[in-house]
């Protein structure tokens, strides 16, 4: 899971992600609106995860913003607002659900969980190439009906890659949807995920490539 993380205290920030990165999610943080309006239309991500009083302004307010953009990532307030009227302001903004501060992390993990399980209607679940098929609800790569085995990085470069069959996807591109922001990148880091991706493929006969375009990235298409 990749989520983004918007809470302006620094202290706060630091915990909770290293909380939710020790159970395998990358957190990409910002602290102002500004920066997650631009981050979030960047993705993507499986979640965004929100604070509400910012310093430059409340976080609700972003809401009909990144759905405006098509952003359709399902979206968690996390916020000392915990009142009755607040948590009814907020969901009746636009988020999908709201957790007042303080909170156990292991509730939060949770929610995102449950929010995963909330079919999106704004994107295709299934992407089929060649004998692959990856279902978007449930992050799951399959081939021939058979679930194929694939750790977390390989997994988010399928993604990116499948999303856009056939099309080349630049390797800073891949580099942003496998690796947190902060994350310190290999020089061939990529490379070797995207070897083993390739390997795992071609063991299962899956009917596709993943190919290099010299000086531009990565593509994924079918072969016969």
């Amino acid at each position: 899971m990749r989520i983004l993380l918007l809470e302006d205290e620094p202290e706060m920030a630091s915990v909770l992600k290293t909380a939710l990165e020790r159970r395998h999610v990358i957190v990409d943080h910002v602290a102002t609106i500004a920066d997650a309006e631009a981050a979030a239309a960047f993705g993507p991500y499986d979640a965004l995860v929100l604070d509400r009083r910012l310093p430059d302004g409340e976080g609700l307010d972003l809401i009909p913003k990144l759905r405006a953009s098509r952003v359709d990532a399902p979206i968690l307030m996390l916020t000392a607002l915990g009142g009755l009227d607040d948590r009814v302001a907020g969901l009746d903004g636009g988020a999908d659900d709201y957790l007042a501060k303080p909170f156990a992390v292991e509730e939060l993990m949770a929610r995102l969980r449950a929010l995963q399980r909330r079919p999106s209607t704004l994107r295709s679940e299934l992407i089929v190439v060649g004998r692959l098929t990856y279902d978007f609800h449930h992050r799951e790569a399959m081939v021939n009906n058979k679930p194929l085995e694939l750790l977390r990085r390989e997994q988010l470069a399928l993604e990116a890659l499948i999303r856009r069959p056939g099309r080349a996807v630049l390797r800073s591109t891949l580099e942003e949807s496998v690796y947190a922001m902060d994350d310190e990148i290999g020089s061939n880091a990529l490379d070797s995920h995207l070897s083993r991706l390739r390997r795992k493929l071609d063991e299962v006969d899956a009917g596709v490539e993943i190919r290099a375009i010299r000086n531009l990235g990565y593509l994924l298409r079918a072969v016969t």
